[in-house]
């Protein structure tokens, strides 16, 4: 896919730099995506509601193939992710379907219908619709390979 303005690149970096990045981004005149969800924490004594990023050490960033080095002067931006020798690009569909997908309710997951090495439709939650391979079945939980973005993802039921 040839990269121009209506393609999203995925950038990867260092950990737990994900949201500083995005702002910093943001604050360049890049625009940013980063996915996040809201969990509850506990400490030992107290609970805090966090946002953390939906996706580790990944920010999608939107800009034109001249500016794509401009990204390596904030601190914190390891490299592009890249699939097959070229840039990993995401579609604005796949964004708009991402963030969408994070205002719905997740759904259970039946566990027991799953054998490692088939492929699945991920049936709800950030990834809905996306096509993967099962890699691990547990009691609580899947794993599937998104090739198309290059990563795992767990689903819990």
């Amino acid at each position: 896919m040839e990269i121009n303005k209506q393609s999203w690149l995925i950038l990867y970096t260092k950990p737990q730099q994900e949201l500083k990045v995005a702002a910093r981004l943001e604050k360049l005149g890049i625009e940013s995506y980063c996915p996040c969800k809201e969990e509850i924490r506990q400490w030992s004594d107290r609970k805090k509601k966090i946002i953390v990023p939906l996706l580790k050490s990944y920010v999608f960033v939107r800009l034109l193939e001249k500016d794509r080095f401009k990204v390596f002067d904030i601190p914190g931006v390891v490299r592009y992710l890249y699939w097959l020798g070229k840039p990993a690009v995401a579609s604005d569909k796949e964004i708009s379907i991402l963030k969408e997908s994070l205002t719905l309710p997740y759904l259970n997951v039946k566990v027991k219908d799953f054998t490692r090495g088939k492929k699945m439709v991920i049936p709800s939650g950030p990834f809905k619709e996306s096509v993967g391979i099962v890699v691990k079945v547990s009691t609580k939980y899947i794993t599937v390979a998104l090739e198309q973005l290059g990563f795992l993802v767990t689903l819990h039921y």
